[in-house]
């Protein structure tokens, strides 16, 4: 049998932001995707904001992530239908929330995107398309928010821009932050850092302890 993650033991407390970095292949993504419902674990125990995930079905496990859960992906993951708004206004609508175009239109001049709500992904830059996968990830005010390489697929003056827009809006809900990363800088921001080897959790040699 494949063993992609072995003896993980992890704790993130509520407003932390953690950066999870290690090689390739190490299992980053594939514990960001247990922490989030996304997989489910053949042996253990995934707990989301007092919620055992690993006792919920698909189904409740996907309600949990509409209530609880935000996330900025490397490839954007927009619909390319939808315009900006549309896509801003996507988790309200399924969740059923109220206001969704309001507030879809709010977070997206928060990210500095009030003039460009009605283009297509296909219209927007790569920098612009991020910003708008991040007023997607935050307008449902989520618990925690997983970033999956954010700035994988943007430039270097892009992704630093995109980056503090990621923690500016953090900081203003104050959600937990977890996010998974090749750029060790990016990593430092957090308040703390985790390396993964072979698919095991072991502390960063350059781990911060949160101020």
């Amino acid at each position: 049998m494949l063993t992609i993650l072995d003896a993980v033991d992890l704790d993130v407390k509520n407003g932390e932001s953690l950066a999870i970095v290690g090689a390739s292949g190490a299992g980053k993504s594939t514990l960001l995707g247990l922490l989030a419902g996304l997989d489910v674990p053949s042996e253990g125990e995934v707990w989301l904001d007092d919620h055992e995930l690993t006792a919920l079905d698909e189904d409740g496990r996907a309600a949990l992530r509409a209530d609880k859960v935000g996330f900025v992906f490397q490839s954007f993951h927009l619909v390319p239908s939808l315009t900006a708004v549309e896509n801003v206004m996507l988790p309200l609508e399924l969740s059923g929330q109220a206001q969704a175009k309001p507030r879809a239109l709010d977070a997206l001049e928060r990210v500095g995107l009030g003039r460009r709500t009605g283009h297509y992904p296909h219209q927007l830059s790569g920098g612009e398309k991020q910003r708008v996968a991040i007023a997607r990830a935050y307008v449902v005010s989520p618990s925690v928010l997983f970033a999956d390489e954010p700035t994988g697929n943007l430039d270097q003056k892009t992704g630093a821009s995109v980056v503090d827009l990621l923690f500016t809006v953090n900081r203003e809900i104050s959600t937990t932050l977890i996010l998974v990363t090749h750029d060790h800088e990016l990593a430092a921001r957090c308040d703390r850092v985790i390396h993964m080897d072979t698919g095991r959790v072991v502390p960063a040699q350059d781990e911060r302890t949160p101020a």
